[in-house]
């Protein structure tokens, strides 16, 4: 069964929160705000903080690396708690 590529975007912007050297995976979180975990193996260049765009086609997956990811998605990141609001003021007791 193959899967619906036209679900995901076109590319995806990744960054990695920790690699554990002990089980040799990546913790990483997208520009969707989703984290997950994978083989460090599979990013080029792998380390802490090091960002990558993601493609996905029919040929399969590809990590590049992108200078300037993690600081563009800590803006995003940031633009978003600036954005929330926890009055709740209107809500019924």
């Amino acid at each position: 069964m193959a899967a619906d590529l036209s679900l995901l975007p076109p590319t995806l912007l990744l960054v990695v929160d920790l690699i554990d050297p002990d089980s040799g995976l990546a913790e990483v979180e997208d520009d969707q705000g989703r984290t997950y975990a994978f083989p460090a193996a599979w990013l080029p260049q792998a380390a802490d903080g090091q960002a990558y765009r993601v493609g996905v086609s029919d040929q399969g997956v590809q990590f590049v690396a992108e200078a300037g990811g993690a600081a563009r998605l800590r803006e995003k990141s940031k633009q978003t708690l600036l954005e929330f609001s926890d009055d709740f003021s209107g809500e019924q007791p």
